[in-house]
């Protein structure tokens, strides 16, 4: 039996590997992400999920946040874009519920699922807020996965402002500084393909929330863009 972030103990501790594994997630992160590429959107399939799981677990595990909790938010990373093949609009909301459905068939203890669920459905800017540690790191980790190879686009003439800020960017990488609790969004962009005044255009609310899941950490949020301080 295995202590949870709760306290209580369950018979199983469902692991990200689990989730990975999992027939039906795989199936759903692929659809989904069918789904947004028909309709314009970057890429949100495993190379998404991977990656924000990943930034999701080290960020917590850099702040010194406990290994469950941290693997949780890895789970709920990979996960948290599963509602993009019902809809993309409410896509938060229907991930939550659909990820509580699988979590629950693999094992995992309802006090562990309701985390994961909330941190899922707290990830949106519209309408979503930190609501654990966990929900703050998978905000942090979505947000700041902005770069070049999310762009599915193949004709340069036809992109849109999403495309090309994607485009510009050429390396992401959100740093934890755990000693003076800053956790900075880095970022090289190629000026020539689109400005930086573009990024601000279309990603100024990502920051915002940015801002709010580092303060839920008791962090300081940064923004350094081509080597200078923007935030």
């Amino acid at each position: 039996m295995a202590e949870t972030t709760t306290g209580l103990t369950s018979a199983k501790q469902v692991t990200l590997e689990d989730v990975k594994r999992d027939p039906e997630v795989e199936a759903y992160i692929d659809k989904a992400n069918e789904y947004t590429g028909a309709i314009g959107y970057t890429e949100h399939g495993s190379r998404h999920a991977n990656l924000t799981a990943s930034i999701a677990y080290n960020t917590l595990k850099r702040l010194g946040n406990l290994e469950r909790e941290a693997q949780l938010a890895a789970m709920a990373a990979y996960l948290h874009d599963i509602g993009n093949l019902v809809s993309r609009v409410n896509h938060e909301h229907t991930g939550a519920v659909l990820a509580n459905g699988i979590l629950e068939r693999l094992g995992m203890e309802p006090v562990e699922r309701s985390i994961v669920m909330g941190a899922i459905g707290n990830h949106e800017e519209s309408h979503g807020e930190p609501v654990s540690p966990v929900g703050a790191a998978v905000i942090l980790a979505d947000k700041s996965d902005v770069h070049r190879s999310r762009v599915r686009n193949p004709d340069p003439t036809t992109y849109d402002i999403h495309d090309r800020v994607n485009y510009a960017v050429e390396h992401s990488f959100l740093r934890v500084d755990e000693k003076i609790r800053t956790i900075t969004l880095e970022l090289v962009i190629d000026t020539k393909l689109s400005q930086v005044m573009e990024y601000f255009e279309i990603f100024l609310t990502r920051m915002v929330m940015c801002r709010r899941a580092a303060q839920f950490l008791s962090c300081e949020f940064k923004l350094q863009i081509n080597g200078a301080k923007l935030l």
